[in-house]
């Protein structure tokens, strides 16, 4: 059930909601692929150089889009924590988390429906997004990784159940 404070945008909302959700799902699942020691693929992208890269790409990119959005739409800072240091981020990963889905819940509360789809902006990656478009995006990334952590268990017999 979602427990958030009503938005004046319900899908706004929702999206919020979920993206929380989908947060912790992939956390266990991230949890549950280094207790199986899983191997990552061999890639130059940083976020993939070891499981704690990994979740903390996770977490920044969840942290960043918020913060662009709030940007984007001249609202206060959102106050999100920088994420914990590699070293430290899996015994700081639920409390981190926690932080995260608390900040995430009311920014966006107070903005108007129009305001999600009425202009597009240009993300630091240099693709345009609507705000709508980016609170899609970030509810997909961690089901992204989730299924991604999901299938190299799978491919390395490492998959629980």
């Amino acid at each position: 059930m979602n427990t958030l404070p009503p938005y004046q945008y319900g899908s706004a909302r929702t999206m919020v909601d979920l993206h929380g959700k989908y947060l912790q799902e992939c956390l266990a699942v991230w949890k549950e692929a280094k207790d199986a020691k899983i191997a990552l693929p061999e890639t130059d992208h940083p976020g993939y150089q070891s499981m704690e890269r990994l979740l903390g790409h996770i977490f920044n990119a969840a942290r960043i889009y918020m913060v662009w959005m709030a940007q984007k739409l001249d609202l206060p800072d959102p106050k999100i924590d920088p994420i914990p240091p590699f070293e430290e981020i899996e015994e700081k990963a639920d409390s981190y988390l926690a932080h995260l889905i608390e900040q995430w819940q009311t920014p966006l509360a107070n903005i108007k429906p129009e305001q999600f789809g009425d202009q597009e902006y240009r993300s630091n990656w240099d693709v345009l997004y609507s705000i709508e478009s980016m609170l899609e995006h970030a509810v997909m990334h961690p089901i992204l990784h989730r299924v991604q952590l999901e299938e190299l268990m799978e491919e390395q017999g490492k998959l629980e159940g």
